[in-house]
């Protein structure tokens, strides 16, 4: 029995998936996260073997946490299942740690399916993030990443583009509010970029954010 740990921030999802799991005797659920930072504590604190993990998280994204987590936990396999798949965001979860990823939109049959391949030590992609990946194989100049961004700066760039104020930013990274200000200008002067609307439409792009949705 593979012990679980299921991190994604749309409450209705992770619940479906809570559910779903608990029915299967193959796994046990040993925790639960809608939150970068707090997911990050947890995995650290029961060391599952296997982890469901969503791209884009509120105050730290997957990419991050994975590249956080992923090097302490070796052992752990870990399958992306997002509702947002590009390129640049496939590449940098790979390169993070993840052994697999599908996309949502391809339903629970490929989210289980990824996950026992996953589970059992092999890789797996769903039909749309395969498509992508033979399409970057085939144009490497479409890849294009934030990799030359230090991980403190794409921190900071997440949080600027939601909307969080500089003094917001020094407090949830423990730092100065003039060190925020070095880091972003920084960001800006490397991505020849000079506004936080900029910046937000980059962090987009890039897949450290996603849209807003419209009310």
């Amino acid at each position: 029995m593979k012990r679980l740990v299921i991190v994604e921030d749309q409450t209705a999802i992770r619940e479906m998936l809570v559910e779903i799991l608990r029915l299967d005797a193959n796994y046990q659920l040993v925790g639960e996260s809608g939150d970068g930072q707090n997911a990050q504590a947890l995995i650290l604190e029961v060391k599952p073997d296997l982890l469901v993990l969503d791209a884009k998280l509120p105050g730290l994204n997957g990419v991050d946490l994975l590249r956080r987590i992923s090097k302490k936990l070796p052992e752990m396999r870990v399958l992306v299942f997002s509702g947002h798949e590009n390129p640049v965001l496939i590449r940098e979860m790979l390169e993070a740690g993840a052994h697999g990823f599908v996309e949502k939109t391809a339903g629970l049959f490929e989210f289980k399916k990824g996950l026992e391949t996953v589970a059992n030590g092999g890789t797996y992609f769903g039909p749309a993030v395969a498509a992508l990946l033979r399409n970057v194989v085939a144009n490497p100049s479409a890849s294009n990443t934030a990799d030359f961004l230090t991980d403190r700066e794409r921190e900071i760039l997440q949080l600027v583009a939601e909307s969080h104020s500089t003094r917001e930013i020094a407090a949830k990274l423990g730092i100065s509010i003039k060190t925020v200000d070095n880091h972003r200008t920084n960001l800006m002067r490397k991505l020849n970029l000079h506004d936080v609307a900029s910046l937000t439409r980059y962090a987009l792009e890039v897949g450290l954010i996603e849209p807003k949705k419209s009310v």
